[in-house]
């Protein structure tokens, strides 16, 4: 089981409340949660006095303090590169809440000093952890070449006033919500996308895009469509894989699974959608007593970063980016 480990968040907020109640609740054996870290310092007193923790209204002094081992940041974007190099100085382990930044130079940078400084950076993607992707991922080996992809992930219009501010989002919904989309396709399909060319647009939102429509190449060859939108009161996170032996498809949201053999479509066992923090806190607190490997790398976060980066660069000229070789495009 491992020894109780003390651990700190910033940002309690709709998410970040959500690890303290994991946390608090049925994993704690696993944490204890020593110290939170939130703007509005009144639910601050709050929460800490619920949780039996202490409040930090400066971030920067939860992240020193010695009652604070591991750090867990579900705070805006814009917040996530200092964050990020204050826990690498204090060399304490960091799980961090995607996208890991919304600039890729500085994600590229921040992974780095993590390596260096050998310092565990973990990034909660956690999706990889829904019962009807991870079905996907175990049959698809069995199906045979996959050939095509249609994946979708659809949200209604935000309701944070913060995601309607660059400075603070630092984009919209391809940051936001693309972001699975192209962790979850690396996740299932094993291969990276290396060839992109995305179109964004806004239809509600103001200032940053809320829908996002792009044509992706893997690295086996398979080519796909994807769109990721906040455009109606509907959700849906469907995925349709196309292979030599016949097609699998799925809704992550509404938790079904199919596959589709001519014309006949048989609907597959899984498991129904559940909390997905406390697997990924499972699995996270097995890493931090060494028995386990990290769940999701730094260097995960940063490939869906760049696959973000690679679609901004292609809306912007309008055409094909090469992933991976769009930093050298961006020095030239």
């Amino acid at each position: 089981m491992g020894r109780q480990i003390r651990v700190g968040i910033i940002g309690t907020g709709k998410h970040g409340s959500r690890y303290a109640r994991h946390l608090s609740e049925e994993l704690a054996g696993s944490f204890r949660l020593t110290a939170i870290s939130r703007r509005n310092e009144e639910e601050g007193r709050r929460q800490a006095a619920a949780w039996q923790s202490t409040l930090y209204p400066d971030w920067r002094d939860l992240v020193a303090s010695a009652a604070v081992e591991v750090v867990i940041s579900a705070t805006t974007p814009d917040l996530n590169p200092a964050i990020a190099r204050l826990c690498a100085e204090w060399g304490k382990p960091l799980l961090l809440e995607k996208p890991l930044t919304t600039d890729y130079p500085e994600a590229e940078q921040l992974v780095a000093l993590f390596a260096a400084r050998q310092v565990p950076l973990t990034i909660a993607q956690t999706l990889r952890y829904n019962s009807v992707l991870l079905a996907l991922k175990e049959r698809l080996p069995a199906m045979g070449r996959l050939l095509a992809i249609s994946a979708c992930h659809r949200l209604e219009p935000a309701t944070h006033p913060w995601l309607e501010d660059p400075a603070v989002a630092g984009g919209g919904v391809i940051y936001h919500t693309a972001v699975h989309l192209f962790d979850a396709l690396r996740f299932i399909c094993g291969e990276e996308i290396v060839r992109l060319r995305a179109s964004a647009t806004r239809l509600h939102s103001r200032q940053l895009e809320d829908l996002l429509t792009a044509e992706i190449v893997l690295a086996g060859g398979a080519r796909g469509v994807i769109d990721a939108g906040k455009l109606a009161p509907a959700r849906s996170g469907r995925f349709e894989l196309v292979c030599a032996g016949g097609l699998l498809q799925g809704d992550q949201i509404h938790g079904w699974l199919q596959q589709i053999d001519g014309s006949r479509c048989r609907t597959l066992p899984v498991a129904a959608p559940a909390p997905t923090i406390p697997l990924l806190l499972r699995d996270w607190h097995r890493f931090l007593c060494g028995d386990g490997a990290n769940p999701i790398p730094g260097e995960e976060g940063l490939a869906a970063v760049r696959l973000c980066h690679a679609c901004y660069l292609s809306d912007a000229t309008g055409g094909w980016v090469e992933v991976g070789l769009q930093e050298r495009k961006d020095e030239q």
